[in-house]
């Protein structure tokens, strides 16, 4: 496990530009217009960046985290840009990217909510001349020019490492292991799946482990994981670990196993690092998360779509793979850190959440015994 925080990726580009800029009021429009000394000579206004994030029932994040960062890296640099939420609605999503195309974007910074409506936007932006990123989740078979996320793949296999340790900590013999997957529309579902399985099948070939039932949640939906987990407990009672592949999804099996009174007693994963999932790991009800340090994959994209609306044509070291667009996609990938009680702190200290948020008065005491100050 590696401990304390990562530095950004090479290919990230600054954004210390120096410009002022009002901001919105957080809601679901952001808008933000830069300003700047008068010249003779001024420099073409940059063109507008629109993003179009997927919900705020999967995770907590999109709202609370890469809205916030990827506003404040715009605001730094002066752009005008427009921040909006498609809510899960997959109508709703195309219907963003038309308007934003419409009232002038010249880059579109998309999350997609499958391949499919993904790659119709991107596709559709492309033709209309709109320079596009795709952000933290790769739509296969797209066209967008870049891709900025963290090594999906590399998440996967924290969590099945940090299960392992978790159950070896509990001196479990012979546990028989439940996966409660991510979305199957969903690529990077598909890579933390591939990481851990590339962990746990070893242990189930060998027969140290017994595989259990395993199961993806459509659309990260949390009540449909705390019913699928639900319907596995009841199949298999004597589930002894839980791959969870969020936060979200390891708090809906948490829920179902402190109505049985085991929660503690099976260890649970997550990832992303969420305030529920922290104070869960605090309390001793999930084994571990992963962080993901959103500001750095938030700068990484929005230096990227700054010097595409300046008209610019920006490099990165990395790549990854588009197996159904059979095409190398020019990539920023972050590196995620695996979290457990002993280093919760390090996701306090990197900001990312703050001790008044984490430690209300159920965790306080934890807090003190897990170093946060």
């Amino acid at each position: 496990m590696r401990k304390g925080i990562f530095t950004l990726a090479a290919g990230a580009a600054a954004l210390s530009l120096g410009l002022t800029a009002c901001g919105g009021d957080g809601g679901g429009t952001t808008t933000a217009q830069g300003g700047g000394a008068s010249s003779s000579a001024a420099p073409a206004k940059p063109g507008k960046i629109g993003v179009i994030l997927p919900d705020s029932k999967s995770s907590a994040r999109w709202e609370t985290a890469d809205r916030k960062y990827l506003s404040e890296a715009f605001q730094a640099a002066g752009v005008e840009f427009d921040i909006q939420n498609a809510q899960g609605d997959k109508n709703q999503f195309q219907t963003i990217a038309d308007q934003m195309i419409t009232n002038g974007a010249t880059v579109l910074v998309i999350v997609n909510l499958d391949s499919g409506t993904g790659k119709a936007v991107l596709d559709k932006a492309k033709q209309q001349g709109v320079a596009t990123i795709d952000y933290d989740r790769l739509t296969l078979g797209g066209s967008a020019s870049y891709y900025v996320s963290f090594d999906n793949t590399k998440v996967g296999t924290l969590q099945g490492e940090g299960l392992v340790k978790c159950l070896t900590d509990k001196k479990a013999d012979k546990p028989i292991v439940a996966e409660l997957n991510g979305s199957p529309t969903d690529n990077n579902a598909t890579l933390f799946k591939n990481g851990y399985d590339g962990v746990l099948k070893p242990k189930y070939d060998s027969g140290e482990y017994v595989k259990g039932p395993d199961q993806s949640v459509p659309d990260w939906d949390n009540a449909q994981a705390a019913t699928i987990f639900e319907q596995m407990l009841t199949s298999e009672p004597k589930i002894a670990g839980v791959l969870a592949a969020n936060d979200g999804l390891g708090n809906a099996a948490i829920t179902v196993l402190r109505k049985q009174k085991l929660n503690g007693k099976v260890p649970v994963t997550g990832q992303d690092a969420t305030v529920q999932g922290l104070q869960n790991i605090l309390a001793g009800d999930q084994c571990m998360t992963v962080y993901k340090a959103i500001k750095k994959e938030a700068d990484a994209a929005a230096g990227l779509a700054v010097a595409l609306a300046k008209g610019e044509k920006p490099t990165v070291s990395g790549s990854v793979k588009d197996p159904e667009g059979n095409r190398d996609v020019p990539s920023v990938l972050e590196e995620p850190q695996a979290i457990f009680f002993e280093n919760v702190k390090d996701v306090v200290a990197d900001g990312f959440v703050t001790k008044d948020e984490l430690c209300t008065d159920d965790y306080a005491d934890k807090c003190k015994e897990a170093g946060i100050e």
